[in-house]
């Protein structure tokens, strides 16, 4: 009968014992990771890389999808800090206001846990108001920087012939992702300016927004989900009222991101645009996704901005980890892409004709 208790007693905990990767017996995770969307198509890509990531250190976790909603996300800091995890990492959803993330900190720096924000970007002050918080994104106005001058570039080699109107100048469209985030404004901004100085610099007419209403010069994606379906729709209205025909073709797409670029870019090909021996309408965005990688690689789509979601990943693991193991938060990575305190920048590079080109 003793020989049966102990064999029953190993029995159970070697099953506690094996999944503790997979949450297993284990009553909370090392790490939980609470994404503002699921939907958003770079956002994937980075959950892709962090969970693989987050395995190959060993770190047990847990993914949180917030919907777009804010306070969703606040309830779902509390339930993983009440569950007993051990680290928050941080995409979070309403990058205009400084409230949600004070909250966010402050639940954090209650439950004495580190926090590490991520891609949508924080406010330095307030990352630095905790001793255990970094924000791992990116130099948002380089990539509108790049971006720039990757389309100002491109028309200074093309510019006759993208000039399909025939006037003289260049008509585009620019689909923005979000009112008061800090990448939508910088890529907003950036874009257009830099690609301006390069035309003025080659006696070239600076880019005419297609509606001389618009005294924005955007279209937002009234959500703030950066979406596809909103950019192609836009493009879908645009193409019933601006035409070739008419002589007031968009000539030009800039968007914020690559969904949103590759929205458009199905509308312009139902219309019969960006087709084989067809006629070609520009279209950038930023991300370097995998599906704007196949239209650049295809002559589809111009070109895209990387953000590379792996590198991403990869430093916020190694930060988790230097945090867990009671280390220096950013020992380990490259001081080139650390600034201040508490802020680390992966780099960016550009993604034309199916490749990186330059950083």
């Amino acid at each position: 009968m003793r020989k049966i208790l102990v064999f029953i007693i190993c029995a159970a905990l070697a099953v506690c014992v094996i999944p503790l990767s997979l949450g297993g017996c284990r009553r909370s995770e090392d790490v939980s990771v609470l994404y503002y969307t699921y939907s958003d198509a770079y956002i994937s890509s980075v959950r892709s890389a962090m969970d693989a990531a987050l395995r190959r250190a060993g770190l047990s976790y847990h993914n949180y999808d917030a919907g777009s909603n804010q306070t969703t996300q606040t309830e779902q800091v509390d339930t993983a800090i009440t569950k007993g995890t051990k680290l928050l990492l941080v995409n979070i959803v309403d990058t205009g206001s400084e409230d949600a993330a004070r909250a966010i900190i402050e639940k954090a720096r209650t439950a004495d846990i580190p926090l590490i924000f991520f891609n949508r970007s924080v406010d330095e002050k307030i990352i630095e108001s905790y001793d255990k918080c970094v924000f791992v994104g990116t130099d948002y106005e380089a990539a509108g920087h790049m971006q720039g001058k990757m389309i100002g570039d491109y028309l200074v080699d093309s510019f006759d012939k993208i000039d399909i109107n025939g006037d003289g100048k260049i008509s585009y469209v620019l689909f923005k992702g979000q009112q008061g985030n800090a990448e939508a404004e910088a890529r907003t901004k950036y874009a257009v300016l830099d690609a301006n100085a390069i035309l003025a610099a080659a006696n070239k007419p600076a880019l005419s927004f297609y509606d001389s209403q618009n005294k924005n010069g955007y279209l937002l994606d009234q959500d703030g989900n950066w979406s596809n379906a909103a950019a192609n729709n836009y493009m879908k209205t645009i193409l019933s009222g601006y035409s070739e025909q008419r002589g007031n073709m968009v000539e030009l797409v800039i968007a914020n991101n690559d969904e949103m670029a590759l929205g458009a870019l199905s509308a312009l090909e139902e219309a019969g645009y960006n087709r084989e021996g067809g006629r070609y309408i520009p279209v950038f965005g930023i991300d370097a996704t995998e599906a704007a990688r196949a239209k650049i690689a295809s002559g589809a789509m111009a070109g895209t901005v990387v953000q590379d979601g792996a590198a991403m990943a990869e430093c916020m693991v190694k930060i988790a980890s230097n945090f867990l193991g009671g280390m220096a938060a950013l020992d380990g990575i490259s001081e080139d892409m650390i600034a201040g305190r508490a802020r680390v920048n992966i780099p960016y590079s550009l993604y034309t004709s199916g490749e990186k080109t330059e950083k």
